[in-house]
């Protein structure tokens, strides 16, 4: 007798997260899920191995998850739920793809689209969205979440993210289970906010912490980026609350300190005195606030906005600042309300 699957749910991308998500929603066996690899050769030795032991070692792949590769457009048909499990860069070329479809499709990256070129700034997700698929019902899945533990069954809290109520009862129904705790937000930008400048905040404090400067020092570095954060989300059309909850302090809070943090690990690298092409070499996955630090601060920079932090974490990406250097030039800064003054104007 044909088993009846309560969802059907394509993953693309097969990396370390992708596959995590993929594992989470297949481990109850209540979907059926396919993780789409763009690599053949890739699709193969998962599904002999049925695990991903470049990403994810130690983590089987449950028997109602299979391995696909080839053209996305013969997944699709059937399909009631997309997760779009690349980096940003990639985001723009899939959702082209996946214009024309009439089922909910959300995306696991975080970060701003780089853009070249004099006065670009880069885009969130939902605004690359924007241009290349309108009409698709789409949103986000983020919060503070490491891939290996959701890969192996570790109670997490994650975030899903739209202005479409289907869109976030889709993503509730598909991942929401014992060990997972999916929570519905409306307000996209802010959570892909927190999502995108939590990772570059994360390099200043592995900085901070490989330097040696002390739990002080990490504890003001951590709520100075969470101002940093808000400033731009709350420009951009965000509501402050969300910079409170899972996807701006939880999410800020893990990837700043928790060892399992690739963007924190090239802070600590640089700290020891590494190049920055040594310390994205030795991580062997992407370290997203490398690549989008940049776009970060041109964002900030076309609104008017001061992100001293984020500033300091492109010139110490880019060589024009040792790490002692971005640390002296942070302190050095004059003095500052913490908050606007009753009465000032």
């Amino acid at each position: 007798m044909q088993r009846l699957f309560a969802m059907k749910i394509v993953v693309i991308g097969a990396g370390a997260w992708g596959t995590a998500m993929a594992i989470a929603a297949a481990g109850t066996g209540a979907h059926a899920v396919q993780l789409w690899a763009r690599d053949p050769a890739q699709a193969a030795v998962l599904a002999q191995a049925r695990e991903n032991a470049r990403y994810l070692p130690g983590a089987a792949l449950p028997p109602a998850l299979s391995v696909v590769s080839g053209p996305l457009a013969a997944l699709l048909p059937g399909a009631e739920l997309v997760i779009v499990a690349t980096p940003i860069a990639a985001l723009r070329g899939v959702l082209a793809q996946l214009a024309g479809l009439s089922v909910p499709v959300a995306w696991l990256c975080k970060g701003f689209e780089a853009v070249a070129g004099d006065g670009a700034f880069g885009l969130l997700p939902h605004e690359v969205c924007a241009q290349v698929a309108p009409a698709l019902a789409a949103g986000t899945l983020s919060g503070p979440s490491f891939a290996q533990e959701v890969a192996h069954g570790q109670p997490t809290a994650l975030v899903a993210a739209s202005a479409n109520a289907a869109v976030r009862a889709a993503l509730v129904a598909a991942f929401h289970g014992p060990a997972l705790r999916v929570y519905a937000n409306d307000d996209v930008v802010g959570v892909e906010v927190g999502g995108a400048v939590k990772n570059v905040m994360a390099i200043a404090t592995g900085l901070c912490d490989g330097l040696r400067l002390g739990l002080n020092a990490r504890a003001a570095l951590v709520t100075r980026g969470l101002a940093e954060m808000s400033r731009l989300g709350l420009a951009l059309g965000a509501r402050a609350e969300t910079f409170m909850g899972l996807s701006g302090l939880g999410d800020l809070v893990l990837t700043s300190t928790g060892d399992l943090s690739r963007n924190r690990r090239v802070g600590l690298l640089l700290a020891e005195g590494r190049t920055l092409q040594q310390a994205v070499d030795s991580l062997g996955h992407v370290a997203e606030g490398v690549y989008c630090a940049r776009t970060v601060v041109q964002r900030a920079r076309r609104l008017g906005l001061e992100m001293p932090i984020a500033e300091a974490v492109v010139a110490l990406l880019d060589g024009a600042l040792r790490p002692e250097q971005a640390v002296a030039a942070l302190m050095g800064r004059g003095p500052a309300a913490e908050l606007p003054v009753a009465g000032d104007s």
